[in-house]
């Protein structure tokens, strides 16, 4: 299986914040850098393309600020990013230039790639920088996100950045150097080598964020990230900074991730996984049917009941009559509009209501079924 390491063409390394700061309230450690990117040099002279997706920007800017540990409040955690991110992006641009590499610059956030016409300009954008030669540097948009830096999640990100590109293989750089088949601090735990599915993992054996106390995830995003990837046909390999360079020549070190034969549309899986729903549609079993078995549209006629607010364009859930919920779409109607449509043909409503109703309340093009 890690023979496909050591050949792939398109790669998507994410470092967390602990492994290029070090302890907790210490400034970003040059040398982590250094090393981070003498790896990714060493996979673009055998002819890949890595993108970097990087953690650190809040932990880069604790010591500035004179701040010891993470701060707990929101708009301390923005300030720390608005003044760590620069220091981050310095720092890749200068260890990048032994190399004669050039990087850039990528903030994001889940709203800029689930709406179609953004996803593309994004993938555009990454595509185009890819073939110049250029280094992403991806960071989730600290200064301004909210869920995002309250989750903290770049695993889950790294894993839906390889989806927007089409990566080979997603590789996450973490003070925990693999998985184990029990916390790593025991003694008897020993080193996991390969999961042939996420499914056979035990999350309750699974630990919570590292112990540099910088950043927020832990074992149990890396996981998630593991599944996201794996079941859009990415391997996902998990390693410590130390073995990354080992690891990405195929040696047996770290946790190797197999993928899914299979592959689901990389946008709807974005849909799936990195989008908030702000409310739900409850459909009848004919709609379930229809949605599940034909992948079609969800037309007013199939609805019952409309809950919470959103807008058009928001990402909703829709659940059947027993309150499962089985998809998730962005809906094309105010939830205002959506109650004197419900059971309503599409033609109904627009001799009813005007044209402009005679169109789907989801487009199939916008739902996954979860």
């Amino acid at each position: 299986m890690r023979s496909h390491i050591s050949t792939a063409k398109k790669i998507v390394i994410k470092i967390g914040s602990s492994s290029l700061t070090g302890s907790a309230g210490a400034e970003l450690d040059p040398d982590a850098v250094d090393r981070l990117v003498d790896v990714v040099a060493a996979a673009r002279a055998r002819g890949a393309e890595v993108t970097v997706v990087s953690s650190g920007a809040i932990a880069a800017g604790l010591a500035p600020l004179g701040l010891k540990i993470r701060p707990q409040d929101l708009a301390t955690q923005q300030a720390a990013a608005a003044v760590g991110q620069g220091l981050l992006m310095h720092r890749y641009t200068e260890s990048f230039a032994r190399y004669e590499i050039t990087a850039s610059q990528i903030l994001l956030t889940t709203q800029d790639v689930i709406h179609r016409s953004h996803y593309q300009n994004a993938q555009r954008t990454l595509y185009r920088l890819l073939a110049l030669g250029v280094v992403p540097i991806i960071n989730e948009n600290d200064t301004v996100g909210t869920q995002e830096i309250r989750f903290g999640d770049n695993d889950r990100l790294a894993a839906l950045v390889s989806l927007l590109i089409g990566a080979d293989l997603l590789v996450l750089v973490s003070d925990i150097d693999a998985l184990y088949d029990a916390p790593p601090k025991n003694p008897q735990a020993k080193r996991i080598s390969n999961v042939a599915s996420v499914s056979e993992v035990n999350e309750s054996t699974l630990g919570g964020a590292g112990s540099a106390g910088v950043g927020s995830g832990g074992m149990v995003t890396k996981i998630e990230a593991a599944r996201i990837s794996t079941g859009a046909g990415i391997p996902m390999l998990l390693t410590s900074l130390d073995k990354a360079g080992s690891a990405l020549t195929g040696e047996d070190v770290g946790t190797y991730f197999e993928a899914r034969p299979s592959k689901t549309n990389s946008r709807l899986l974005w849909l799936a996984h990195a989008s908030t729903p702000h409310g739900r549609l409850i459909v009848d079993a004919g709609a379930v049917t229809a949605l599940v078995e034909r992948s079609v549209s969800l037309l007013p006629a199939g609805v019952t009941k409309v809950e919470g607010e959103f807008s058009a364009g928001d990402a909703v859930e829709v659940a059947g009559v027993d309150g499962k919920v089985f998809a998730r779409g962005l809906v094309a109607f105010d939830s205002s509009e959506i109650p004197q449509m419900l059971g309503r043909s599409t033609k109904e409503l627009a001799k009813v209501l005007g044209p402009e109703y005679e169109r789907e309340l989801i487009h199939r093009d916008d739902l996954v079924i979860l």
